[in-house]
């Protein structure tokens, strides 16, 4: 099975997750309602930030910027809307296919400014299809709607999850996140609704100088086993461990220590 994705994939999945989300908004929908993910935020502030997001990146793309454009409108986020939810919803959709539009139009290796190492459009379709994947759980989860990923997606949001944790730089940003490294301190995941050839396996390894991981099935001081999706809303810090899903053995203070300390997206 090929489970990887390329730049194109990455510029169509922003488009299909903001339909998606989209999709989940009717007239009927209370845009004033608190997102449990995210809880500083109503839904209304929460499809706020992800097209203002999206559209920061638009610009930062096409202008082909060498250092970060301001963020206030992504991060300044009024409570109250005059909005109707369809309004919202067509304002998110028309951002995400004008920002694949434009990386399409620059091309995965055009230069500009990047947050972490990449310095390509290449990082940014990546992060906002991920992103847009994961505001899409927080909609859903505020409005109980179903959330399902394919399954090409969900391995890739994981590993670029655990790749962008594993950065070094990470502990510029980051310094106490160095608590974590320890001896026998190791965490396995197990999706358990993938095939053998998708190897869903990820160990974490903070034994070392740096937080470091690997696709693998090794034992592990905890282990984490549940289906795909769970596991991807665990690690991006949308639901707790304490769900019927998740089958957990060994050290659940480190699994608790180590989800409190990396959570990022």
């Amino acid at each position: 099975m090929d489970a990887t994705m390329d730049y194109d994939d990455h510029c169509a999945e922003i488009v299909q997750q903001a339909e998606l989300l989209s999709s989940h908004l009717d007239e009927n929908t209370a845009l004033t309602t608190s997102v449990p993910s995210c809880p500083d935020w109503n839904l209304a502030q929460l499809l706020r930030h992800l097209g203002e997001a999206h559209r920061w990146v638009e610009h930062l793309v096409r202008t082909r910027a060498t250092e970060p454009p301001p963020e206030t409108a992504l991060r300044v986020l009024p409570r109250e809307t005059t909005e109707t939810p369809a309004a919202l919803a067509g304002w998110l959709t028309q951002g995400a296919r004008l920002l694949a539009d434009t990386l399409r139009a620059a091309g995965p290796d055009a230069r500009i400014w990047t947050p972490l190492p990449s310095g390509s459009p290449r990082f940014f379709a990546r992060r906002m299809a991920h992103e847009t994947v994961m505001h899409r759980a927080d909609a859903a989860l505020t409005l109980g709607a179903d959330f399902t990923v394919d399954q090409r997606v969900a391995l890739d949001c994981l590993d670029e999850w655990m790749e962008l944790g594993s950065l070094p730089e990470m502990f510029d940003h980051h310094p106490d996140r160095r608590a974590l490294l320890g001896p026998g301190r190791t965490l396995h995941f197990h999706a358990t609704d993938t095939p053998p050839d998708a190897a869903a396996d990820w160990l974490v390894d903070l034994t070392g100088d740096t937080l470091a991981w690997r696709r693998a099935q090794e034992p592990a001081a905890v282990s984490v086993r549940a289906p795909l999706t769970d596991l991807l809303l665990l690690i991006y810090g949308r639901v707790p461990s304490d769900r019927d899903t998740f089958a957990i053995t060994g050290d659940q203070e480190l699994l608790e220590f180590w989800l409190s300390q990396v959570l990022f997206g």
